[in-house]
Order: C-alpha cells, then structure tokens, then sequence
C-alpha cells in the first residue's frame, strides 16, 4: 500500500520537474512505451476535415474474436492530439487488442455536437473497414473524451446519423467523464455548448435508458477536475433502467493519474488496468 501510494503522488512531481527541464513529460512516457510494444501504427483518414485522422494500433498477434477498442482522449473539447496518447495505444495493443486513436475538431473550430459527431463518424469508419470489427467497437475515453464516448454509446442518434446502428457499440469505458455536468454553468465551458441547443442534449446521463451495451465506470475520488457524482449518478441510472453497468472509485487517483496509469511503462497501475482487462476479455467473441 505504501509503495502504491508513493507511486500515485510522486509521478504527478516528476511530470511538473520533467517539464520543467523542459522535457516532454506525454513523450517521455510514449517513448518508454513504444520500447515495451510490437504494434504496427498507421494514420488513417476517417473525413475530409485535417483533424479526421486517427492512428490505428493493430498488434502482431490480434486475440481471438476481439472487438476494436477506439479511445478518445481529454483536453476540455479545446485541445489534444492523437500522438500525445500513444502510449494508450500500445498499452492495449500488447493485451492483442486493435486499437484506435482518434483526432477530432475542437473548440473553436467546432462547437458541440460537431466533436461527437467527428466521434461517430471515426466509429463508423472503423466498423466499415478494419475487419476485427465485425466483432463491434468498444468506445473508450478520458474526461471531455469520455464524454464524446458515452454520447455515442448512449444517443443512438449519432450512429444513426452516419447511416451505422448503436449496435456495433459492443461496450462503453469511461475515465473520469463529465456526464452530468451543466456546461453553460462555468465559463470556460459555456461557449462551446450553444445556448440554442438544450442543455440536455449534452448530457449523457440523459441517455441512460435503456443502455445498450455493458458500461464499465472508472473515476478518481481525489478528482478535482471533474467530480465523482457524474460517473455515480450516470452508473445508478443504467442500474435502475436494468442495464449492464460497474463503476469503481479509486482511491487516492486523481484526475490525470486515471489515464497515465494506463502505460505499461512507468505509470502502469493494477486498479485501473485490472477492471479494463476484465471488461475487455469478456467482450471476445470466440
């Protein structure tokens, strides 16, 4: 527990002296984990937009009837690149899972709902041409990412949109996301969510019922950024709908540490790691 907890705080203060030497802390870390990784990455165009790519990391040995995990990373719907999150890729990727990274528009190219949709639309490509996803998707993200996610498993809307069913969404992993939160509330948030569109429309916890694929909740209870109560109330009302849903909170992980434990490399963290190997390996379909 001791050695845990020492790992938990002292990588946050080795970010900040890292970067303060000016080192990149995301490419020390993607560094250390393309040394531990096998995958072969390519970039790939899912739209005519510069930011519809996503990099796709398919492993030299895929597991047996497994679906295609795409992850969508954080960065308040205002910033992120697909690059900075390769160590997400190689992570699973070394599990036998093909794994998809995308990038996205963002604020304030793009206002909500057009980062979702970007989301769909990655989704829907992945469905179409990468033939380990006949076994369906999982949709995967952290903080606004996971907010991108869950929309997506959640409003069949979007899926229908792009002429795909929610049906291929084989399951829902969510790190920390904002799910409940009113964005016309704070500031930083309000211009990116146009006050011509219910509020409602933004919140996944609106969504809930019924679910259509298992959900696994991941949060931190030392998260300051994103409170725990979204990740609670949205898993409580999948419950109550009958839905497939299980959500852990954390001890002592913040709202970064949720996702850099992640790397198989220098981060690497069994609490978080563990729930989203189990979710995984109950998806295959052999």
């Amino acid at each position: 527990m001791k050695h845990r907890w020492m790992k938990i705080f002292l990588i946050p203060a080795l970010f900040l002296m890292l970067a303060a030497a000016g080192c990149s802390p995301l490419r020390i870390l993607n560094s250390s984990s393309r040394e531990v990784s096998s995958a072969t990455v390519s970039e790939v165009s899912y739209g005519a937009e510069n930011r519809q790519q996503m990099d796709i990391y398919l492993p030299e040995q895929v597991r047996a009837g497994s679906p295609v995990v795409v992850f969508f990373y954080g960065g308040s719907w205002k910033r992120g690149q697909k690059e900075n999150y390769a160590f997400v890729g190689h992570a699973l990727s070394s599990k036998g899972y093909v794994v998809a990274i995308p990038d996205y528009r963002l604020y304030p190219e793009v206002v909500f709902p057009t980062f979702v949709e970007d989301g769909a639309q990655a989704v829907t490509w992945l469905s179409k041409n990468i033939e380990q996803a006949t076994n369906g998707v999982v949709v995967m993200g952290h903080s606004a990412g996971a907010h991108i996610a869950a929309l997506i498993s959640l409003d069949q809307g979007y899926l229908e949109a792009q002429g795909q069913s929610i049906s291929v969404v084989r399951g829902l992993i969510g790190l920390a996301g904002p799910y409940g939160f009113d964005p016309r509330k704070y500031r930083s948030t309000r211009p990116i969510f146009p006050e011509t569109l219910p509020v409602e429309q933004a919140q996944p916890v609106n969504f809930a019922c019924p679910s259509q694929a298992p959900i696994l909740l991941l949060h931190g209870a030392d998260d300051s950024v994103v409170i725990t109560e979204n990740s609670r109330v949205l898993s409580q009302r999948v419950s109550e709908c009958g839905g497939d849903v299980n959500y852990f909170e954390l001890d002592d992980i913040g709202h970064f540490a949720i996702v850099l434990g992640l790397a198989d490399a220098f981060v690497g963290d069994e609490m978080i790691r563990e729930p989203i190997e189990r979710f995984l390996e109950a998806l295959d379909q052999v």
